[in-house]
Protein backbone atom coordinates (compact mmCIF):
# COMPACT_ATOMS: atom_id res chain seq x y z
CA UNK A 1 0.00 0.00 0.00
CA UNK A 2 1.09 3.24 -1.02
CA UNK A 3 2.24 6.03 2.07
CA UNK A 4 0.18 9.04 2.26
CA UNK A 5 1.68 11.88 1.31
CA UNK A 6 2.21 14.74 3.68
CA UNK A 7 0.56 18.23 2.66
CA UNK A 8 0.66 21.79 4.71
CA UNK A 9 -1.58 24.34 3.18
CA UNK A 10 -1.10 28.12 3.79
CA UNK A 11 -3.98 30.53 3.50
CA UNK A 12 -4.77 33.69 4.09
CA UNK A 13 -8.42 34.05 4.27
CA UNK A 14 -11.95 31.87 4.24
CA UNK A 15 -9.74 29.17 2.17
CA UNK A 16 -11.88 28.15 -0.17
CA UNK A 17 -9.43 26.15 -2.05
CA UNK A 18 -8.11 24.60 1.17
CA UNK A 19 -12.00 23.59 2.23
CA UNK A 20 -12.28 21.99 -1.24
CA UNK A 21 -9.41 19.75 -0.90
CA UNK A 22 -10.51 18.59 2.44
CA UNK A 23 -13.89 17.55 1.32
CA UNK A 24 -12.47 15.43 -1.69
CA UNK A 25 -10.72 12.91 0.65
CA UNK A 26 -8.33 12.07 -1.32
CA UNK A 27 -7.06 8.72 -0.46
CA UNK A 28 -3.45 8.87 -0.21
CA UNK A 29 -2.54 12.59 1.31
CA UNK A 30 -2.61 13.18 4.73
CA UNK A 31 -3.34 17.16 5.60
CA UNK A 32 -0.85 17.94 7.88
CA UNK A 33 -1.92 21.56 9.14
CA UNK A 34 -3.21 24.82 7.69
CA UNK A 35 -0.86 27.42 8.28
CA UNK A 36 -2.14 30.97 8.05
CA UNK A 37 -0.22 34.50 8.04
CA UNK A 38 -3.18 36.03 9.33
CA UNK A 39 -4.94 34.27 13.35
CA UNK A 40 -7.97 35.77 12.21
CA UNK A 41 -8.34 33.67 9.09
CA UNK A 42 -12.15 32.26 8.51
CA UNK A 43 -10.39 29.25 7.02
CA UNK A 44 -8.54 28.73 10.09
CA UNK A 45 -11.38 27.97 12.31
CA UNK A 46 -13.09 25.73 9.56
CA UNK A 47 -9.99 23.53 9.52
CA UNK A 48 -9.54 23.68 13.46
CA UNK A 49 -13.38 22.43 13.77
CA UNK A 50 -12.74 19.43 11.48
CA UNK A 51 -9.11 17.94 13.15
CA UNK A 52 -6.85 19.54 11.40
CA UNK A 53 -3.90 21.30 13.11
CA UNK A 54 -3.58 25.00 12.63
CA UNK A 55 -1.04 27.79 13.63
CA UNK A 56 -0.22 31.40 12.05
CA UNK A 57 2.29 33.78 12.15
CA UNK A 58 2.18 37.63 11.74
CA UNK A 59 3.71 38.60 8.98
CA UNK A 60 3.48 42.48 10.23
CA UNK A 61 5.85 41.19 13.29
CA UNK A 62 9.00 40.37 11.35
CA UNK A 63 11.30 42.56 10.30
CA UNK A 64 11.38 41.97 6.80
CA UNK A 65 9.79 39.49 4.16
CA UNK A 66 12.97 36.73 4.83
CA UNK A 67 12.72 37.01 8.25
CA UNK A 68 9.25 35.88 8.02
CA UNK A 69 9.52 33.17 5.37
CA UNK A 70 12.42 31.74 7.47
CA UNK A 71 9.79 31.56 10.86
CA UNK A 72 6.95 30.27 8.29
CA UNK A 73 10.07 27.70 7.13
CA UNK A 74 10.18 26.29 10.86
CA UNK A 75 6.62 25.79 11.05
CA UNK A 76 6.06 24.38 8.03
CA UNK A 77 9.00 21.67 8.08
CA UNK A 78 7.90 20.70 11.36
CA UNK A 79 5.03 19.01 9.85
CA UNK A 80 7.66 17.09 7.24
CA UNK A 81 5.60 18.20 4.20
CA UNK A 82 5.70 16.36 0.87
CA UNK A 83 3.56 18.84 -0.87
CA UNK A 84 3.45 22.83 0.19
CA UNK A 85 0.03 24.17 -1.16
CA UNK A 86 -0.14 28.11 -1.38
CA UNK A 87 -4.23 28.13 -1.29
CA UNK A 88 -4.63 31.99 -1.52
CA UNK A 89 -1.44 32.60 0.70
CA UNK A 90 -1.17 36.30 0.04
CA UNK A 91 2.29 36.66 0.15
CA UNK A 92 5.09 37.20 -1.73
CA UNK A 93 7.81 34.42 -1.20
CA UNK A 94 11.29 35.44 -0.66
CA UNK A 95 13.58 33.17 -3.56
CA UNK A 96 14.68 31.06 -0.13
CA UNK A 97 11.81 29.97 0.73
CA UNK A 98 10.98 28.91 -3.25
CA UNK A 99 14.36 27.05 -3.35
CA UNK A 100 13.49 25.41 -0.02
CA UNK A 101 10.53 23.37 -1.47
CA UNK A 102 11.74 23.53 -5.07
CA UNK A 103 9.30 20.95 -6.38
CA UNK A 104 6.85 20.47 -3.82
CA UNK A 105 5.31 24.04 -3.58
CA UNK A 106 2.54 24.56 -6.16
CA UNK A 107 0.40 27.43 -6.18
CA UNK A 108 -3.23 28.29 -7.58
CA UNK A 109 -3.83 31.25 -9.70
CA UNK A 110 -6.73 32.85 -11.08
CA UNK A 111 -5.72 33.69 -14.42
CA UNK A 112 -4.65 31.81 -17.60
CA UNK A 113 -0.82 32.02 -16.81
CA UNK A 114 1.44 33.92 -18.65
CA UNK A 115 -1.23 36.58 -18.46
CA UNK A 116 -2.52 38.68 -15.46
CA UNK A 117 0.24 37.90 -13.13
CA UNK A 118 -0.42 39.48 -9.81
CA UNK A 119 -3.36 41.24 -8.36
CA UNK A 120 -7.37 42.24 -9.40
CA UNK A 121 -6.85 39.57 -13.05
CA UNK A 122 -10.38 39.37 -13.32
CA UNK A 123 -10.80 43.00 -13.48
CA UNK A 124 -7.92 43.01 -16.02
CA UNK A 125 -9.43 40.18 -18.31
CA UNK A 126 -12.57 42.23 -18.61
CA UNK A 127 -10.83 45.35 -19.58
CA UNK A 128 -8.58 43.52 -21.98
CA UNK A 129 -11.72 41.90 -23.94
CA UNK A 130 -10.68 38.61 -23.18
CA UNK A 131 -13.11 36.04 -24.29
CA UNK A 132 -11.78 33.43 -21.66
CA UNK A 133 -10.90 33.49 -18.24
CA UNK A 134 -9.61 31.04 -15.60
CA UNK A 135 -7.09 29.82 -13.38
CA UNK A 136 -3.65 28.31 -13.49
CA UNK A 137 -2.16 26.10 -10.49
CA UNK A 138 1.49 25.55 -10.74
CA UNK A 139 5.05 24.68 -9.57
CA UNK A 140 6.01 27.80 -7.49
CA UNK A 141 9.33 29.94 -8.26
CA UNK A 142 10.69 32.71 -7.10
CA UNK A 143 9.19 34.17 -10.25
CA UNK A 144 6.09 36.03 -9.03
CA UNK A 145 3.19 33.06 -10.63
CA UNK A 146 5.36 31.62 -12.74
CA UNK A 147 6.70 28.35 -12.69
CA UNK A 148 5.98 24.91 -14.52
CA UNK A 149 1.81 25.29 -15.38
CA UNK A 150 0.24 21.81 -14.11
CA UNK A 151 -2.93 22.48 -14.89
CA UNK A 152 -5.45 25.31 -16.47
CA UNK A 153 -9.55 25.49 -16.61
CA UNK A 154 -11.27 27.86 -18.33
CA UNK A 155 -14.40 29.60 -18.39
CA UNK A 156 -16.20 32.01 -20.54
CA UNK A 157 -16.15 35.81 -20.33
CA UNK A 158 -19.41 36.55 -20.72
CA UNK A 159 -20.33 40.46 -21.92
CA UNK A 160 -21.52 41.71 -19.01
CA UNK A 161 -20.15 40.08 -16.24
CA UNK A 162 -18.74 42.55 -13.27
CA UNK A 163 -15.32 41.23 -11.71
CA UNK A 164 -17.57 39.55 -9.15
CA UNK A 165 -19.45 37.51 -11.75
CA UNK A 166 -16.09 36.11 -12.86
CA UNK A 167 -14.22 35.93 -9.68
CA UNK A 168 -17.31 33.35 -8.79
CA UNK A 169 -16.83 31.42 -12.19
CA UNK A 170 -13.63 30.86 -12.20
CA UNK A 171 -13.66 29.70 -8.14
CA UNK A 172 -15.82 27.06 -9.00
CA UNK A 173 -13.48 25.88 -11.94
CA UNK A 174 -10.88 26.20 -9.23
CA UNK A 175 -11.99 23.97 -6.94
CA UNK A 176 -12.41 20.90 -9.32
CA UNK A 177 -9.17 21.51 -10.31
CA UNK A 178 -6.93 21.68 -7.27
CA UNK A 179 -7.61 18.25 -5.51
CA UNK A 180 -7.50 16.98 -8.64
CA UNK A 181 -3.48 18.02 -9.04
CA UNK A 182 -3.03 17.29 -5.39
CA UNK A 183 -4.11 13.57 -6.16
CA UNK A 184 -2.20 13.66 -9.26
CA UNK A 185 1.37 15.16 -7.22
CA UNK A 186 0.60 12.76 -4.11
CA UNK A 187 0.16 9.63 -6.90
CA UNK A 188 3.35 10.40 -8.14
CA UNK A 189 1.95 11.26 -11.87
CA UNK A 190 3.68 15.10 -12.46
CA UNK A 191 7.43 15.17 -13.13
CA UNK A 192 8.69 18.30 -14.21
CA UNK A 193 10.68 18.30 -17.47
CA UNK A 194 12.34 22.01 -18.14
CA UNK A 195 9.45 24.51 -17.96
CA UNK A 196 6.61 21.65 -18.79
CA UNK A 197 4.74 19.24 -16.42
CA UNK A 198 3.79 15.80 -17.35
CA UNK A 199 1.70 13.40 -16.63
CA UNK A 200 2.63 9.99 -16.23
CA UNK A 201 -0.38 8.48 -16.50
CA UNK A 202 -3.07 10.33 -18.19
CA UNK A 203 -5.43 10.51 -15.61
CA UNK A 204 -7.41 13.84 -16.03
CA UNK A 205 -8.39 15.06 -19.47
CA UNK A 206 -5.89 18.55 -20.39
CA UNK A 207 -8.48 20.14 -21.84
CA UNK A 208 -9.28 23.06 -20.53
CA UNK A 209 -12.45 23.06 -18.52
CA UNK A 210 -15.45 25.07 -19.93
CA UNK A 211 -18.15 26.34 -17.87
Amino acid sequence: MQSKKNIVILISGRGSNMQAIVEADIQNIQIAAVLSNNAQAAGLAWAASRGIPTDSLDHKTFADRLAFDKAMMEKIDAYQPDLVVLAGFMRILTPEFCRHYEGRLINIHPSLLPSFTGLHTHERAIEAGCRIAGCTIHFATSELDCGPIIAQGAVPVLDHDTADDLAARVLEVEHRLLPQVVDDFAAGRLSIQGNRVIRTEQQHSQTPLLA
